[in-house]
């Protein structure tokens, strides 16, 4: 399997395993040091790019703007981890796919949402880039209320793996 995709699996994997052991009430508590967001609002968000994605392959167009924003899936981590395996078994189906196919996006960029070109790699990347950086939210609040039962690297780049472990120090 392609290393940019099985990362991506990893990644939906460890939200899996993270949630699992969560207390739900973390889970819809708002952090006011964070934005004033939720764990379940991060998983929420990032679901529901991984959900566009893989819903928009099928014609070739992914408006990561045509979103679910489900309240309940930000509220419920059972409806969460229930999308993640769903996002997980839809990225297992791309293994054998031509990662280098030419695909359409929308995002709304501040002023319109206008398509652009890419490629199913390049969006692997920007999902993975994506929920990593969310993940690293769900540990400052997680943190900010006393909670630090994370999975092995949860929140942490590839890149900066890549880096400790070269250093030494990861």
């Amino acid at each position: 399997m392609n290393s940019l995709l099985a990362t991506n699996i990893a990644c939906l994997q460890q939200g899996i395993e993270f949630l699992r052991l969560l207390p739900p009430a973390l889970y819809r508590k708002v952090c006011p040091s964070v934005f004033g967001s939720t764990i379940g609002g991060h998983f929420r968000h990032n679901l529901d790019h991984f959900s566009a994605f893989l819903e928009g392959l099928s014609d070739g167009e992914v408006d990561y703007d045509a979103r679910d924003r489900s309240i309940e899936t930000e509220k419920n981590p059972e409806i969460a981890m229930q999308l993640l395996e769903k996002n997980l078994e839809g990225l297992k189906k791309l293994e054998n796919s031509n990662l280098d196919k030419a695909i359409k996006i929308r995002m709304d960029d501040g002023g319109s949402a206008c398509w652009s070109r890419t490629t199913v790699r390049r969006e692997l990347q920007f999902l993975l880039s994506h929920t990593v950086h969310h993940y690293a939210l769900v540990v400052s609040i997680s943190s900010a209320n006393d909670y630090d039962t994370f999975p092995k690297d949860f929140g942490i780049a590839p890149s900066t793996i890549h880096y400790q472990k070269d250093k030494g120090t990861g």
